[in-house]
């Protein structure tokens, strides 16, 4: 290709990447794999590609089986639709005879004699640091925040598909937020489904709703959270825990761009702008067999990663700097902030702790460590006492007694289980009980901590699973 990316298309598809200082730029393309023309590259690079034998056509095809005007290939926000226009012998694809059809990467288009694939690949472009330390409700001044609010920049005004990569509390809800608030959507609904917390039995009707007596204890009409959102943004957390069932039913909603309640039968038409986020790898999902591969496809038209705040140390001071300007916790009686600074020692030694909850962690402490000041600001020794409190690696054993009367084996075991107990607790008290969250944090089989959840008589409610 010789034209320069043109960034600012909310049809291209975008993915920062975790470690590198680039974009990789996600182009469509038109394989020619039979016929007069086979081995012929054609980059889908426009709004509008239209293909047929006659040369007014931006692709000119020498099969003259071909209509004058065959085929055309629409950019949408989030894929490409392809019409065909009235051919003599019709489009084919996969074998099946269409009208108009969403294309994905792999799909074979057959006109005429003629046979062509659609394919994807990833460009590598480089996108300046934006000149601006804050993009909505984020601050920092790392070059990978910078390059970050430089693309949102860019992608928030359009209607482009996101997915947010990153750590627990690396704030991917607060960059749902600044792209909603930065859109032309910006007066009208932002609505968060977060489908980690939701039954499984229960997500399609709280998605799309429910009829009146759709079902056991629907005793009204209720609207989904897609219809809530209308003409806003939905903003759908925790994409990767939605069943493998409910993934076509998502899928259908966003290539038809309507929905259908729950025992219903009217369809109602769509105008939302779909974000999502996850705190997996949705690519490696999809290669082990997890996620579907068509709609990880819909949903990555922009994909951005969250770095983990331990990379980047130098954000930490306008963050505190934000939380304390805030208020929500910092404020007396009289309307005046309590905290107003944080003295050097406390800076470094905030910068260099490794962060394992990320940004909502340091909201956390500095909430606990303005509760204690005695004056108007922070030193090392109100951290000190902070982090002691909440070193999870530390405490248990320093609560632990070792019985030296018992065999070896058994005192280790007995050594084990309060480690296990205190663990698990504290696992789901950081998560708010959620299972499913606390599996994921702790990186382990959602089944076996049901299994340790239960040797240790610790409650924890179902209906996340």
């Amino acid at each position: 290709m010789t034209n320069a990316p043109d960034i600012d298309s909310q049809t291209q598809l975008l993915q920062m990447e975790e470690t590198k200082d680039v974009v990789s730029l996600r182009k469509c393309q038109l394989r020619v794999i039979s016929g007069p023309d086979e081995k012929k590259k054609f980059d889908l690079n426009q709004k509008r590609t239209q293909i047929g034998k006659k040369e007014d056509n931006d692709i000119v095809m020498l099969d003259n089986t071909v209509s004058r005007h065959h085929i055309a290939i629409e950019m949408t926000s989030d894929s490409y639709m392809l019409k065909d226009l009235e051919s003599t012998n019709g489009t084919y694809i996969n074998g099946l005879k269409v009208k108009e059809a969403y294309l994905t990467p792999g799909d074979i288009i057959k006109i005429g004699n003629s046979e062509i694939e659609f394919t994807a690949f990833d460009e590598k472009v480089r996108i300046e640091p934006s000149p601006h330390t804050q993009f909505g409700e984020m601050v920092g001044k790392s070059r990978k925040m910078r390059q970050i609010f430089g693309l949102l920049e860019k992608i928030a005004p359009s209607l482009a598909t996101v997915i947010i990569e990153g750590e627990t509390g690396t704030g991917k809800e607060l960059v749902a937020k600044a792209i909603h608030g930065a859109s032309n959507r910006k007066d009208k609904p932002f609505v968060v489904f977060d489908c980690s917390a939701v039954a499984p039995t229960l997500i399609e009707s709280e998605l799309f709703g429910h009829e009146k007596g759709a079902f056991t204890g629907a005793i009204k009409q209720r609207k989904g959270a897609f219809e809530a959102a209308f003409g806003g943004t939905i903003f759908l957390d925790e994409i990767g825990e939605l069943t493998l069932e409910l993934q076509p039913k998502l899928l259908r909603a966003l290539e038809q761009r309507e929905v259908k309640r729950v025992g219903g039968n009217e369809r109602t038409a769509l105008d939302v702008r779909v974000v999502c986020a996850t705190n997996r790898d949705l690519r490696a999902e999809v290669d082990s067999g997890n996620f579907r591969e068509d709609l990880y496809y819909r949903l990555s038209v922009v994909k951005v990663h969250l770095p983990p705040l331990r990379e980047r140390p130098e954000d930490i001071p306008l963050i505190i700097k934000k939380f304390l300007e805030n208020g929500r916790f910092n404020r007396l009686p009289s309307g005046e902030l309590k905290v107003t600074r944080v003295e050097d020692d406390a800076l470094k030694m905030l910068q260099r702790y490794q962060w394992p909850g990320n940004v909502r962690e340091l909201a956390n402490v500095m909430e606990r460590v303005v509760s204690m000041a005695d004056t108007d600001s922070i030193s090392a020794a109100n951290l000190s006492f902070v982090f002691q409190e909440i070193d999870h690696n530390v405490e248990p054993t320093e609560r632990m007694t070792i019985d030296t009367s018992l065999p070896f084996k058994e005192a280790k075991q007995k050594v084990v289980e309060v480690f296990e107990k205190d663990y698990l607790e504290e696992l789901l008290r950081r998560n708010n009980f959620n299972v499913s969250k606390a599996s994921r944090e702790a990186k382990i089989d959602r089944k076996h901590l049901r299994n340790l959840l239960k040797k240790y008589d610790i409650n924890a409610p179902d209906d996340d699973e």
